[in-house]
């Protein structure tokens, strides 16, 4: 996550990937042919590697690396469909839903070390001890796994966790609820295995580089120093499957600039090239091009207190007037040109549906749409409540020229619409800009989010009071209800959940204004036609290499 397109997004998580996501059957590049020129993959990214440490990773950096560099019990397969990796088969689960039984298949490390059941209890464990300072093992695991929560909160030793080895090659699970979602969660990289020796004999250095971590999937990363704009994988010869892995490298530099990115795609040296703005416009009608509409979400986020003390965005109508302030039709026409499409709203469209085939999206429909003359007057009213007659507010976004061209966008929008708005853009680099999000370190913040698993969930309990990815001082007492109910004693009764969850997502949007929906983001890229089974997913790491070659180059 999110992360993507320089923002703050999950990957599920949260991540600044570049690249095009194209969903024809699940992959790009089509699959006819066979592998008959040398097996390397030029890519480029837009964002650094904050982590590769799955226990502390949350952007779309590091997830889709991690998906490519190991594997967890279950795994997205070219039809994203959750399948058995590191698990042999299908789990036995009890009749109440709470107790999963996994039997792993025989599987080693890079280093040859096999991968045993209790690497999946230690890395679980570390990531829901507080000491480590997870940002995703609390949020992935409370309300799920047993004892998870309590784990967290500091009631609970971490040994308590829901999760036992019963023997090595035999994982027990069990859940404080049923989750109708839990087995695309086994896929997701919290919930990677990691060698418990290695982890504890790196110390400190563990992951600071890409020899001091431990590969259980289809590559390894290499030459990675642990800050650089550039990095490989290899294909892993210890890997279960490797057998199926076609690709022998994968070369991967960080480009921020996208004439720059271009030009390498144009002159042959990178074989896939994300497009936007100019970029999108110049080549809409290259036979290169591959687009597609993805279930990621970008945002304005409010932060409600700083320092301390309660900032302007405490003031409902101050957010409310600033989130119907901006143009999103001419943003995504003329500033993103790539498909994307304007959000009034938090859950995706095209991403969920129920038995009837009906997209969760139908329930609420667009809400705080785009009207300056409203939200002039919500802010002349904010601005009385608040007894000023001008405000000044930090806005802090990425330093991709996306990102950049985008906020300047906003910038020009509001200051033009809610005269006595000031915006002061703080422009950073990915990896500040999530340590300034975790410190709550900005007044507004260009943020965003890609699911984590196929379920509305994955947007709606982000803004749960005191949930860690929060991180702005919302809360709302039935808003948190809701959610909780949805989890809870709704969590079999689909129509329901599904009216529970969408009765949030109202509260969060269109009656507390807590964040300003910007865009669903489509992607537009090019890529090489001898590119081959690049499969894309719709949560958790962006991309797949395992099943890509290269053919007729």
């Amino acid at each position: 996550m999110l992360v993507i397109s320089g923002f703050l997004a999950a990957c599920g998580g949260n991540g600044g990937s570049d690249e095009g996501r194209q969903n024809n059957e699940g992959g790009t590049g089509g699959g006819s042919g066979e592998p008959d020129a040398e097996q390397v993959l030029n890519l480029i990214e837009s964002a650094e590697i904050p982590t590769m440490d799955s226990a502390l990773a949350e952007d779309a950096v590091a997830f889709n690396i991690l998906n490519n560099v190991n594997e967890g019990l279950f795994r997205l397969n070219q039809e994203n469909m959750a399948e058995p990796a590191l698990a042999e088969s299908e789990p036995e689960i009890s009749e109440d839903g709470l107790t999963y039984t996994f039997t792993l298949r025989e599987a080693n490390w890079s280093d040859g070390t096999p991968v045993t059941a209790n690497d999946f209890v230690f890395a679980w464990q570390r990531a829901i001890d507080p000491a480590t300072g997870s940002p995703y093992g609390p949020y992935m695991m409370a309300g799920t796994i047993k004892n998870a929560e309590a784990i967290a909160a500091g009631e609970m030793d971490k040994a308590e966790l829901g999760v036992e080895a019963t023997d090595d090659k035999t994982l027990v699970v069990t859940l404080e609820r049923p989750v109708p979602y839990f087995m695309s969660l086994m896929a997701f990289g919290t919930f990677y295995p990691q060698n418990e020796a290695f982890v504890t004999g790196q110390g400190d250095a563990y992951a600071s580089n890409s020899d001091n971590v431990l590969y259980n999937g289809p590559f390894m990363l290499t030459n990675w120093d642990g800050t650089g704009l550039t990095w490989s994988m290899e294909k892993n010869p210890e890997y279960w499957d490797a057998e199926t892995v076609q690709l022998q490298t994968i070369n991967v530099d960080v480009i921020k600039e996208p004439s720059t990115a271009v030009n390498l795609y144009t002159s042959g040296e990178k074989d896939r090239a994300g497009l936007s703005g100019e970029f999108a416009m110049q080549y809409a009608e290259d036979p290169e091009v591959v687009t597609e509409l993805e279930p990621s979400i970008f945002y304005l986020k409010f932060n409600q207190e700083r320092n301390g003390e309660e900032t302007p965005l405490a003031n409902e109508n101050i957010r409310r007037a600033i989130s119907m302030a901006f143009n999103k039709q001419d943003l995504v026409d003329v500033v993103l040109a790539n498909w994307s499409l304007p959000a009034n709203y938090l859950v995706p469209t095209e991403f969920t549906f129920n038995e009837n085939n009906e997209d969760f999206r139908d329930i609420n429909g667009d809400m705080n749409e785009f009207n300056a003359e409203e939200a002039k007057q919500y802010w002349e009213t904010g601005l009385q409540e608040l007894g000023v007659s001008e405000v000044t507010l930090d806005y802090l976004g990425d330093d991709t020229e996306t990102s950049k061209k985008l906020n300047e966008y906003m910038k020009a929008q509001l200051e033009e619409n809610l005269v006595g708005l000031t915006i002061e853009i703080n422009t950073v680099p990915f990896s500040v800009r999530l340590e300034r999000d975790e410190a709550q370190d900005y007044d507004i913040q260009n943020s965003g989010w890609g699911p984590d698993y196929q379920d509305p969930m994955t947007f709606i309990d982000l803004f749960v009071t005191d949930s860690p990815q929060n991180k702005m001082s919302y809360s709302n007492a039935e808003f948190d209800e809701l959610v909780n109910a949805a989890k809870g004693e709704l969590a079999q009764d689909l129509e329901g959940r599904w009216e529970a969850m969408a009765q949030a997502e109202q509260i969060l949007i269109e009656e507390d204004a807590a964040i300003a929906p910007i865009y669903q983001r489509g992607r537009m890229s090019l890529q090489k036609p001898y590119v081959k089974d690049i499969i894309s997913h719709p949560f958790g790491g962006d991309y797949s290499y395992k099943w890509a070659y290269i053919s007729g180059k």
